[in-house]
């Protein structure tokens, strides 16, 4: 329990115990409040209290009756609803089944999740030394962007319009001729904003090249306006690290976990989900904006961000 909770509880404690006989003094000790027949344990307050992070102490106490207060109007609620029978409707029987299972679920991710170590001080070192463009390269990036919807006959002329292109503007003229709806935008992003899978490319780029990023309802036509380096040691840089490759460490043995459980379990499709799953459709996949020196690909849809101008 963190300090603040403990601070909070043994304010409660002492409260409690101010107002009753030394038979019942163990029992009140675990109550905040009661309300008519229901009451609230101090532990309730507490496991609300614990998902603030870094509370300072002196601020507990306020915050402890504050969550007390909504627990309190929430206990009310649910005596009304037990009174009005609602506990018994078939949706609301549903929805108390579905949040049952997944609390277990989580409970059993939670503890699979456990059993993975932090990560080693040379797994950090690895990790700061392969991204330069997060930690010791990092950039703060200035971007102008358009925003369109492409329909399919109109990917080879935005191919061929990004080959000829100078600058956006050139881009956002030549949008406009075509009608093309488009919304335009500039934004400031720090290199850990922008998607981790596309921020190499980001860094390769200089002030004035035009990228394309590909989405699954529009594509994106950024141009980097300016950028600055500010970079972060490795010092500054190890807690984040740790923590990343640490939740990515819990990710993969979740999933590795739960693949050999379902392995094991017999699964049968049934009824109309007996018939062959259909094929999940496929993401949008990245207009290219072609080299000059390469030919031309086969298709206007390519790897994204790979056509830096």
């Amino acid at each position: 329990m963190p300090k603040q909770n403990a601070f909070l509880a043994l304010t409660i404690t002492l409260i409690a115990l101010s107002g009753c006989g030394g038979e019942d003094k163990k029992a009140a000790t675990q109550v905040a409040a009661k309300v008519d027949k229901g009451e609230i344990s101090v532990h309730q307050v507490n496991a609300v209290l614990a998902r603030t992070p870094n509370l300072p102490q002196e601020q507990a106490k306020a915050a402890g009756r504050q969550i007390l207060d909504k627990l309190i109007d929430q206990e009310v609620l649910v005596q009304q609803a037990v009174a009005s029978k609602l506990d018994r409707d078939p949706k609301t029987m549903q929805a108390i089944e579905n949040a049952r299972r997944d609390i277990l679920a989580r409970s059993f991710i939670e503890k699979v999740s456990t059993t993975v170590h932090k990560p080693s001080a040379e797994d950090i070192k690895e990790y700061y030394g392969k991204h330069p463009e997060l930690f010791a390269e990092r950039r703060i990036y200035n971007f102008n962007e358009i925003a369109i919807k492409v329909t399919p006959e109109l990917l080879p002329q935005l191919e061929e319009q990004m080959k000829k292109a100078k600058s956006l503007a050139d881009v956002t003229n030549w949008l406009k001729a075509q009608n093309v709806p488009m919304a335009a935008n500039s934004t400031t992003k720090a290199a850990e904003q922008l998607p981790l899978e596309l921020l190499p490319r980001f860094h390769q780029m200089k002030e004035g090249q035009i990228g394309v990023i590909p989405t699954k309802e529009a594509v994106l036509i950024v141009q980097l306006a300016a950028s600055k380096t500010v970079p972060v040691d490795e010092k500054g840089a190890t807690p984040f690290i740790e923590q990343f490759l640490l939740n990515k460490l819990r990710a993969e043995t979740v999933d590795k976990e739960v693949k050999a459980l379902r392995g094991k379990a017999k699964v049968e499709y049934m009824g109309e989900f007996a018939q062959a799953p259909a094929t999940p459709a496929e993401a949008p996949k990245p207009v290219e904006a072609a080299q000059p020196q390469k030919p031309a690909p086969d298709s206007a849809i390519d790897k994204g961000l790979s056509g830096l101008k």
